[in-house]
Formats: C-alpha cells, structure tokens, sequence
C-alpha cells in the first residue's frame, strides 16, 4: 500500500506512520521518508492528517475506525472490516453521519481484468449466466499466526471467505443471497479453517464459495453460461507485473486471453480519493460494507450448524 500512495503524488502524500514500538515506527518512518509515531492515538489525533489507512487485525477495527471517524479521518481498512453486521452496520452510520469515506480493502475488484470479465459478459460471450463458483485458499498458516486468534477476528470466514463473497457481489450484483454454508473447527488451532458457501439469487443462478487456511492454493472464479465458460484463473492477487490469464471456452474452442498488467493497489487508492469528493462514491462504499458483512454473517450462522472439529 505505501508504494501504491507514494506513486500517487498528485493525490496523496504519506505524512506518517504509527507503531505500538517506537523504534520500529522510527525505522519504518526513515525508510519512506515520514514521520513516526510512537502510538496508534497519535497518528489518529494528528491535525495535519486527513485520512488514515488501518490494517491491523479485523478485531481491532472496531476500536480504531471509532476513533479515527470521531477525529473526523477518512478510513480505508483492510478486510474484513467488521467483526459483525451490527459493528459494520455502526462504523457506516458514523462515517455517513460526517461525510467521511469508509472503504474497505477488496482491492482485487479494481483490476481491470474483471472490466473485460464484465465486457465479455456483456457481449454474450458465455450466453445467460447459468452458474458462478469462486475459490480462494492457500496450505496451513505457521502456528501462531494472528489469523487463528479469534481475539484478533481470526479465522477463514473474516479473511479468505471475503474474497469469493464479494467476488460473487461485485460480478453479478446485490440480490443473491446465503442459502447453505459449511465451517470446518480446528480444535487445536482453535477457530475455522475451511468452508464454503452457497449463495442464489431469485431467478435460481447459484454461487459456490470455498475458502480455507488449509489446502492446495486456489485463487480464481469461473461462470458458467448457456454457450460457454469464462474463467479469471488469478482472480485475486495478481502482482503489478502479471498478465492474470482469462479462459474462454466455447463450442468452438479455447481462447486464452492475457489480460494486461494492473496495479489494483494503485487502483484501490485513487477510487479511495474520488470518493473524498463524491457522496454517491461513498455511498456505494457503504453499501459494499453492509451487504458484505450481511453475506459474511449468514454464511457464519448457517455454518456453525455444521461445523466439525479435528484435534
């Protein structure tokens, strides 16, 4: 994120940032040539600060995101934003309430390989959308790691879950909603490790999710419609430099297309901007939040029915 605002001159300029260690903010400050503070309270309360970006843990959003919209920021934070739909539903109130912009980190969405996904679709490439699957998973974290602490808002659902769930939102719109999902409890790393999802909007298209901390590594979506099939196959973590390939197949053959190079960091940051300016920019925001964080609580209430445990 801070090369991403470093190479936005002429719209950002990065004045500072905070760590609960001093010196580590000291020496991370020095490197990009900005002012460290020594606490997150600092930073927040800082006059000569107009927006802040937060991505500590999500369970710690709640806390800071208060702070930050009542010292009147603008919030971009990474996801998941909420730890519940009545925190997402709250921190959206108090930015609308002040014209702040609230935005949260699903900068996939602003690569443009899924504007041709949209195009094509558009264009009848695949025909009437039948049906949508996404998967986003990767092997075991190290034990330790911050995202099995449940304290933090650890677990799949809060991360990699998000991923295939906005995914399904931004492709293909507001009106489908959770029918089924599924959470796997690891009893020894203590929260969910793997899921998935089923999702349909009224006119019976379905959407399957999977998401997980533990297995082979997925990062891709593939919709299937009445004449073909159209798949992002690095649907969610293309590097700036990677041409994330899209498939096409048809009765008449593949087609492989090498969508071109994007930065959605960059991307992310100058809709994050524009939205500064723009009460309808940020009204969309809200409502990505709050139809995120509903899918995202009742993918966790029907899968609690199911939930499993392994020692």
């Amino acid at each position: 994120m801070i090369p991403a605002i470093r190479q936005l001159v002429t719209h950002f300029e990065l004045a500072g940032i905070a760590s609960r260690d001093g010196a580590k903010a000291a020496a991370f400050a020095a490197q990009f040539a900005c002012k460290p503070y020594g606490s997150y309270d600092e930073l927040v309360e800082a006059s000569d600060v107009d927006a802040l970006y937060i991505p500590l843990p999500t369970g710690l959003h709640k806390k800071w995101i208060d702070r930050a919209l009542a010292a009147g920021k603008h919030v971009y934070a990474e996801k998941s934003i909420a730890l519940c739909e009545a925190d997402a539903r709250d921190i959206v109130a108090r930015a609308r309430a002040q014209s702040l912009v609230l935005m949260e980190g699903f900068m996939f969405q602003y690569h443009s390989q899924h504007q041709q996904v949209k195009a094509l679709l558009a264009s009848g490439a695949i025909g009437e959308l039948r049906h949508f699957s996404s998967s986003f998973g990767f092997p075991p974290l190290p034990d330790g790691d911050f995202r099995y602490d449940n304290a933090l808002g650890g677990g799949v659902l809060m991360d990699a879950a998000g991923y295939p769930v906005r995914a399904t939102h931004f492709l293909l719109g507001d009106e489908f909603e959770v029918l089924a999902a599924a959470l796997f409890h690891h009893q020894t790393k203590g929260t969910q490790t793997y899921g998935s999802a089923f999702l349909a909007n009224h006119v019976g298209v379905g959407a399957s999710l999977a998401f997980s901390f533990d297995s082979f590594y997925q990062c891709r979506y593939e919709l299937v419609g009445q004449v073909g099939k159209l798949t992002a196959e690095r649907a969610f973590t293309p590097r700036p430099d990677l041409s994330p390939r899209l498939v096409l197949e048809t009765t008449a053959g593949t087609r492989v297309i090498e969508a071109a190079p994007d930065n959605h960091f960059v991307k992310a940051m100058l809709k994050f901007h524009a939205s500064i300016e723009r009460a309808d920019e940020r009204e969309a925001l809200y409502g990505e939040i709050l139809l995120q964080s509903k899918s995202l609580a009742a993918i966790k209430q029907l899968g609690l029915r199911t939930t499993e445990t392994v020692q």
